[in-house]
């Protein structure tokens, strides 16, 4: 950055309310020496402490809005959980701390797919389960306060060789 652009943001900065971390003795020094640092750190005046402004919480109108406009894309989100786990999964063999990883990894696929749909006013849980497939049963549940109007599920299942992964997508409404 040249020393013409700094000297303006400086100067742009002391007009707003913003000093530098240094004191002024050092600014000014630095000023008339004509040594800058290539960063300059600056703090608002609102930030320090005793400056008591107070500030208004930005208020919205209501919308009276209690139900979607449309509802929830279920198939379309079978079809991405199935696309997803088929795609992470379709070779993997189980391993305990590679199955860790792929949980969290899958599950920030889905909730970043199922996000892209652009349906408004819907809060995404994502929650994936996977095991190892050793002759063994197990059952996983789940229980949920919603309004079964408006709020959904969609879930699939993936089995391979040696692992089955479940996997949940909660979509709640919030009015």
């Amino acid at each position: 950055m040249s020393d013409i652009a700094k000297e303006k943001a400086a100067r742009l900065l002391k007009k707003r309310g913003s000093v530098s971390s240094l004191s002024s003795h050092e600014v000014r020094a630095k000023e008339i020496l004509g040594k800058n640092k290539d960063s300059m750190s600056t703090v608002s005046y609102m930030d320090e402490p005793g400056h008591d402004i107070p500030r208004f919480a930005v208020q919205l109108e209501n919308t009276y809005q209690l139900g979607p406009a449309k509802r929830f894309p279920v198939v379309t989100v079978n079809n991405i959980l199935k696309d997803v786990l088929t795609n992470y999964l379709q070779e993997e063999k189980y391993e305990a701390e590679l199955c860790r990883q792929m949980t969290k990894t899958i599950s920030e696929v889905i909730k970043a797919r199922v996000k892209d749909l652009m349906i408004p006013r819907y809060k995404i849980i994502v929650i994936v389960h996977i095991g190892q497939l050793n002759e063994q049963s197990m059952r996983i549940g789940s229980r949920c306060v919603w309004d079964p109007a408006s709020d959904t599920f969609s879930s699939y299942a993936f089995k391979n060789t040696s692992l089955f992964a479940l996997a949940n997508v909660y979509a709640v409404y919030f009015e």
